[in-house]
């Protein structure tokens, strides 16, 4: 039997504990927050969308960055694991579109409940504290010190801090400075599934807008193909844009501050160019005598008509039955090619993960442990992999958490 300290109590931590508790050990989990799993219930707005119902290449297939890395984690759990075992321990789930996996009763807290009742059922036990340092000898692991100087002496320890998101929640960097005090590296820390701030100035007046349906697509200068194109949802905001397609987008984005990137939204991406020119005419016919500016509500939302046709060049307050064959080319190339250049990230308090963390170089991915520093192990968002929205960061969370937590 070892003494394990778990740093951390959200999901990969959660899941760590539990399997190595599970394994005969004795667990204890170090959580400053007297609530653990607090990101675990804002995630999915509420809901928590909890993994995604999908097999281990498509897991992979969502993973931008060290995909590889994951293989044996995958295999040891799946997303069908993690779906058993909420299940199990009193959670119906449900498949949604996308394949993406939510409770039944659409709170997060329910998730959270199962993971903690589950903890404590198996025997782990709770210390409320911030831990400040782990503590090695020869090598290897031999104790956690905690904020009060308190020091649980242990065999093992279990690295599940999360990230820099969401800091509010109790994820501030505090894992990158223990491990870097052990001689791991960390790599360049980042947000990801991120809105975007964007440079042009009508965005504001867009503040609010929804748009379902539509295609976004992101250009990295330099390259002629979008690194990103997805049909979906997005929102326009005070500082630029967001919703699911932008949160999507920006986990494409490697290079912010080093290149320069472009957005471009087909506003009728299920029309061609020809069927929105026929579309056009139709609508101007019916408007005949009316202005430009008051002929495209059928066509468009009430807040985009002016952002469009100023974008197009065409006056507004020309009347349609004057509008020319290159005028209608105009507002074509405008609603199928909405521009918008991209200024930077938002703040990574917005961020709802960390890109970067401890460099996979460093870290067994058929055990999750160390390979600077015996009995040490990694889980969760703290190590360098990220995935896109729909349930893959979490499936993450809980296939780390659990080959560390069963690896001692």
């Amino acid at each position: 039997m070892s003494r394990v300290v778990v740093i951390g109590g959200g999901a990969a931590g959660l899941m760590s504990a539990i399997t190595a508790a599970e394994n005969g050990n004795q667990v204890i989990i170090a959580e400053k927050r007297e609530r653990p799993a607090r990101k675990l219930l804002i995630t999915g707005k509420g809901r928590c969308n909890v993994t995604n119902n999908c097999d281990n290449d498509t897991l992979i297939a969502n993973i931008p960055k060290n995909a590889r890395f994951l293989y044996s984690a995958f295999a040891a759990w799946s997303s069908a694991d993690t779906i058993n075992f909420f299940e199990q321990n009193g959670v119906p789930l449900k498949t949604e579109r996308g394949n993406r996996v939510f409770p039944v009763s659409d709170r997060a807290v329910d998730i959270v409940d199962a993971l903690v009742n589950k903890a404590k059922s198996v025997g782990v036990k709770f210390v409320h504290e911030a831990a400040k340092e782990i503590l090695a000898e020869n090598n290897a692991v031999s104790g956690v010190l905690l904020q009060n100087d308190e020091k649980l002496v242990c065999d093992a320890v279990i690295l599940a801090t999360g990230g820099m998101s969401y800091q509010n929640t109790g994820s501030t960097g505090d894992g990158y400075k223990m491990a870097s005090a052990l001689g791991h590296t960390v790599t360049a820390i980042s947000p990801s599934l991120v809105p975007l701030n964007i440079h042009e100035g009508f965005c504001v007046s867009l503040m609010g807008l929804s748009l379902k349906n539509v295609t976004l697509s992101v250009y990295e200068q330099g390259k002629q193909k979008p690194i990103y194109e997805e049909m979906g949802e997005m929102l326009f905001t005070h500082f630029g844009i967001s919703g699911p397609l932008v949160l999507s987008a920006s986990a494409h984005i490697r290079n912010m501050g080093k290149k320069e990137y472009t957005v471009k939204i087909n506003l009728k991406p299920a029309l061609t160019e020809e069927q929105l020119d026929k579309r056009l005419q139709r609508d101007f016919l019916e408007n005949n005598n009316k202005n430009l500016i008051n002929s495209l509500d059928k066509l468009l939302p009430q807040k985009l008509i002016p952002v469009v046709v100023k974008l197009s060049g065409v006056p507004s307050d020309k009347k349609v039955n004057q509008i020319t064959k290159a005028d209608r080319q105009a507002i074509i190339n405008v609603m199928r090619a909405l521009t918008l250049r991209v200024k930077s990230f938002r703040d990574i308090n917005e961020a709802i993960i960390t890109s970067g963390g401890i460099s996979v170089k460093e870290i067994n991915p058929t055990t999750m442990e160390s390979k600077i520093i015996n009995n040490l192990f990694f889980a969760g968002e703290i190590i360098d992999v990220d995935a896109y929205t729909g349930g893959f960061n979490l499936q993450i969370a809980f296939s780390t958490g659990h080959l560390a937590g069963g690896s001692i």
